[in-house]
């Protein structure tokens, strides 16, 4: 347990590492593009007042390395601050949107790690066999596709033809279980065609590990 324990603690200081990496470079990114940002919100008949206004209440006057250890600091503590658009927190418009997206991310891997176990360690059952060559067919061929073309063409014969699913997959609070699980039937079936791949590769390597040293 202690040796899992090390390898998830490592994957997430991993993972922060590079979201710290990647907000790095979009941030270094935002600074070599040409343009005043000021400028471009309010356009070329702004002020020179309103544009130093503005630039006063987004901090742009700041120097770079403040502006961005205050975003930093402000993202670390749920401040993401407000969307230019329409104003509003983005935190709070993210949060409604994480529910959902977790709620697919969920149902879609109770259906697709079960049934990419299930398929590799039939891929080794009956290796360079059929059944393993047609799965491996049938994975790699789904996983060369980009997933919005599968998704536009399930929404086509399976929403549109055939009726058998939304192909607007919009959930909400007041909804039941079961409509919930109807509503996203097209994006879980997105993904369970597109996540099998590697993991039926991973069960069938442990599974051809446990039978040559006999575990």
């Amino acid at each position: 347990m202690g040796l899992v324990l090390k390898l998830v603690v490592q994957r997430i200081a991993l993972g922060l590492l590079l979201l710290f990496a990647a907000s790095i470079m979009i941030f270094a990114g935002t600074l070599i593009l040409p343009g005043d940002v000021a400028q471009s919100i309010l356009g070329q008949s702004a002020t020179p007042e309103a544009l130093a206004n503005l630039r006063a209440e987004l901090g742009l006057n700041e120097p770079a390395i403040t502006r961005y250890f205050d975003w930093l600091g402000g993202a670390m503590t749920g401040d993401l601050g407000t969307a230019l658009t329409n104003g509003k927190d983005i935190a709070t418009s993210l949060s409604g949107r994480l529910s959902n997206t977790l709620f697919l991310a969920f149902w879609a891997a109770i259906v697709a790690v079960p049934l990419a176990i299930f398929l590799g360690l039939l891929a080794v059952r009956y290796k360079d066999r059929w059944p393993d060559k047609l799965i491996s067919a049938v994975t790699l061929s789904t996983i060369s596709i980009p997933e919005f073309l599968i998704g536009y063409v399930l929404m086509f014969y399976v929403g549109v033809t055939l009726g058998w699913a939304p192909t607007l997959s919009n959930i909400h609070d007041g909804m039941s279980l079961g409509q919930k699980l109807h509503a996203i039937t097209l994006p879980v079936m997105v993904l369970t065609l597109v996540v099998p791949y590697s993991c039926m590769w991973r069960a069938a390597a442990s599974a051809y590990m446990f039978t040559v040293t006999g575990l």
